[in-house]
């Protein structure tokens, strides 16, 4: 690599889900665009430690789970894969190597320029790319798009060695399964991993600060993943707090609560939320303001401090996800290109892959009953269902909230192929649709969908039983 100074008009650093499309849809508007991605593969922890690995291991433990139900004995008692992480995700390197050409190939056919190697600030339109020969190139840009993700917070009293003790990250190189096994944290990564191993016959422990883990959904979601969950030999610890976990030099890790209490685990993982990557990045070089959370504010296209730099995906924060990644990096790349984006739409769902499958998008019903007072609720139980009892999934719930004028304002699911049906109600949300559309109209028998004319059936009645009371009041 040459140390020449090759000048673009657009550079974006990383190339996660929210770099891609940035830099695609920039060339695309004409611009000539060079993308910096540190790792030798394009994608990020999208495509390497998150998303598509965490869930090729969730696909690999239901394909077991489903063929254990056809015999007896599995069903009666729970058994420890003995295997390890790598060899149940089997074919998913593949996977991920066949994403990486994939990826690679539309960038190089969209004429952005791939540099690979770790990029740091010289000034506000400069970068020093150190190469992994050891090399060391230079770059300009007119415009600037940061788009380097984030990484597992890795909190003081937790000692992470990869070894013992994981993030979400490193739990994928596991060698073999463990017998017990602490998850901190409530969140999504935390619920999804440790939903999966419990599944596998790991005796999990999950441990948060909150009364319920998952709390920004309903309560009666999460109240249907913890059954579950706890039916596959799981155990959740609400409300408390670990000051101290650490590998005790010879089998197992201690993990020590507030109260003096220690809990022993063979393995631990640490989920305790992600950080943007901005160490290493020397962006006080650029002027751009990080604020106390790492995190780097933009406006709504996405637009920093410092009005010829950009940032998108992880490193402005919530909602941090794949999806909404992507939109966020076309809508800076048109911003930079002077085109309008269109509305970024407020109905953006929340897919989590845990088991079982949850999904949201909309108001919850708490926050619609106090914007819309009236509300009512619409449920259909996958026990009711014809494919739920065909599939053995009758755990599973589709929910929609309805205001007094029958608008669906929410809509919630559990359970298989949650998070695909929850889109159906997404775009009725973004036409407006009253649950009339969903009573009116024949869905395909069996399937999940029929799920939404059952859910609007209930809400109907409910609104006439509220509707009932108060005319005798």
């Amino acid at each position: 690599m040459s140390a020449q100074n090759d000048v673009y008009d657009v550079i974006v650093i990383g190339s996660g889900p929210a770099g891609q499309k940035a830099a695609i849809q920039a060339a695309k508007g004409g611009k000539r665009v060079a993308i910096c991605e540190q790792a030798r593969e394009i994608g990020g922890a999208c495509v390497h430690q998150g998303t598509i690995p965490s869930k090729a291991l969730r696909e690999r433990a239901m394909e077991r789970y489903r063929a254990g139900l056809q015999f007896a004995e599995l069903r009666s008692a729970r058994h420890l894969y003995q295997g390890g992480v790598s060899e149940l995700i089997g074919e998913v390197t593949h996977i991920m190597k066949a994403h990486d050409h994939y990826m690679t190939e539309q960038l190089q056919r969209n004429g952005v320029r791939i540099v690979h190697g770790r990029a740091s600030f010289e000034d506000p339109h400069t970068f020093k790319v150190r190469h992994t020969d050891g090399k060391n190139s230079t770059i300009r840009g007119d415009y600037v798009v940061l788009a380097n993700g984030s990484k597992p917070r890795a909190p003081d009293h937790v000692a992470i060695d990869h070894e013992n003790i994981y993030d979400s990250d490193s739990i994928l190189s596991l060698a073999y399964l463990p017998q017990t096994m602490i998850v901190l944290g409530g969140g999504v990564i935390a619920c999804e991993y440790a939903s999966v191993f419990a599944l596998l016959g790991v005796q999990v422990t999950l441990v948060d600060r909150y009364p319920r883990p998952l709390g920004f959904l309903d309560t009666d979601l999460t109240e249907r993943f913890l059954d579950y969950f706890e039916q596959h030999g799981g155990v959740f610890i609400g409300e408390a707090e670990v000051v101290d976990v650490r590998f005790d030099g010879v089998s197992q890790v201690e993990s020590t609560f507030k109260d003096g209490s220690v809990l022993r685990t063979d393995k631990a993982m640490c989920s305790l939320g992600r950080i943007s990557q901005v160490d290493g990045l020397r962006i006080e070089n650029s002027g751009v303001k990080v604020n106390d959370r790492k995190l780097i504010d933009v406006d709504g296209n996405g637009r920093t401090n410092v009005p010829h730099i950009f940032a998108a995906g992880d490193v402005v924060g919530p909602p941090s996800l794949a999806s909404a990644s992507m939109e966020q990096g076309r809508r800076v790349a048109c911003a930079i290109l002077g085109t309008d984006s269109g509305r970024f739409s407020e109905f953006i769902p929340t897919g989590i892959y845990s088991v079982p499958e949850l999904a949201s998008v909309g108001l919850t019903e708490a926050q619609a009953r106090q914007k819309y007072p009236g509300t009512v609720v619409g449920r259909a139980n996958f026990s009711e269902i014809a494919r739920g009892q065909i599939a053995q999934s009758q755990e599973g719930m589709l929910k929609l909230v309805v205001t007094p004028e029958r608008g669906i304002v929410g809509i919630h699911a559990v359970g298989a192929f949650a998070t695909e049906l929850v889109h159906i109600g997404q775009m009725g949300l973004l036409s407006g649709a009253k649950i009339d559309t969903f009573i009116e109209n024949v869905f395909n028998f069996p399937t999940y969908a029929e799920s939404y004319r059952v859910a609007a059936l209930d809400a109907h009645g409910a609104l006439i039983k509220a509707s009932s009371t108060q005319a005798v009041a």
